[in-house]
């Protein structure tokens, strides 16, 4: 179970994903720590260069760049989740920071026909989403770990979290968000995994779908 602390009342309010079960997914054991897992080397962040990119179908259709300064300027919330790995492991009451996902949608808007998203990080790495998960309540562009700012292993300087899927769904690095009409698979959607990833429902591969 997640919950938001200070809610950006001008932000759009899609309907959350329902509250899961008590206890753990099927599947899933206890861990007491985030180990250390992504494809690639961890990248060396430069904040004069770094900026996060929103494409695709936008709703006035121009591609738009936000750096580290126009970041500043977006609401900061805190999400208590758990963070579900697809390697079976499941870590209770991870304390995120970071800007709600709404805020970004708010400032720039999908297109209206839009009903997916692809996450793109470092190294071409992608992850793709439909919009609902993507714009749920719970969803963070984290840059902070309880309390404190990500460690560069852990994503610095922004990774998605998504706690309501498996923990692939977010992007560590996180370079770009692009608006889909239609459904594509991501990085490791394209390698056998799941397109959806609840871990309530065990959506790990691709033929279960």
């Amino acid at each position: 179970m997640a919950r938001v602390s200070q809610p950006d009342p001008a932000a759009p309010e899609p309907d959350p994903p329902p509250d899961p079960p008590p206890g753990l997914p099927p599947g899933q054991r206890l861990a007491d720590r985030l180990p250390v897992l992504h494809y690639g080397p961890v990248p060396r962040f430069r904040p004069q260069s770094w900026y996060l990119t929103v494409n695709g179908a936008t709703a006035d259709g121009a591609e738009h760049r936000l750096d580290v300064e126009a970041f500043t300027e977006l609401p900061i919330v805190d999400v208590v989740a758990d963070f579900h790995c697809v390697n079976r492991w499941t870590v209770l009451g991870v304390r995120w920071g970071g800007i709600p996902v709404a805020a970004l949608l708010a400032a720039v808007p999908p297109a209206q026909d839009v009903v997916h998203v692809m996450a793109w990080a470092e190294y071409g790495y992608s992850a793709n989403l439909r919009l609902a998960d993507f714009a749920a309540a719970t969803t963070l562009l984290a840059t902070h770990r309880d309390g404190e700012p990500l460690a560069p292993e852990h994503g610095y300087p922004l990774r998605l979290v998504v706690p309501h899927l498996y923990g692939w769904k977010g992007p560590k690095w996180l370079r770009g968000i692009e608006y889909l009409t239609e459904a594509r698979r991501g990085f490791w959607e394209e390698r056998g995994y799941h397109t959806l990833a609840d871990p309530w429902r065990e959506e790990r591969w691709s033929y279960q779908e």
